[in-house]
């Protein structure tokens, strides 16, 4: 049971890392959008609009994931502290 909860809460603290720098990334890609150049094409303004978007939901993807690993260790707390 113990090695079953660590390997969950490593998934969790890695979904929560993948989410974080998925979404600075989108950043990254959202402020190429919206600062001003004029030597952006408008094939480049549509994939950084689409690079922003998909990083972007992909983070929101990873911290859902991170969100159902917490809920999953909280409730085989709960369960352990019944048996105990």
């Amino acid at each position: 049971m113990k090695q079953q909860t660590k390997v969950l809460y490593e998934k969790m603290v890695d979904f929560k890392r993948f989410g974080t720098v998925l979404l600075a990334v989108g950043i990254f890609f959202y402020l190429g959008v919206i600062i001003p150049v004029e030597a952006k094409t408008e094939l480049a303004q549509n994939l950084m609009v689409l690079s922003s978007t998909s990083f972007i939901a992909l983070s929101i993807l990873f911290f859902i994931q991170y969100k159902q690993c917490q809920l999953k260790l909280l409730e085989m707390d709960d369960k352990e502290d019944l048996n105990n």
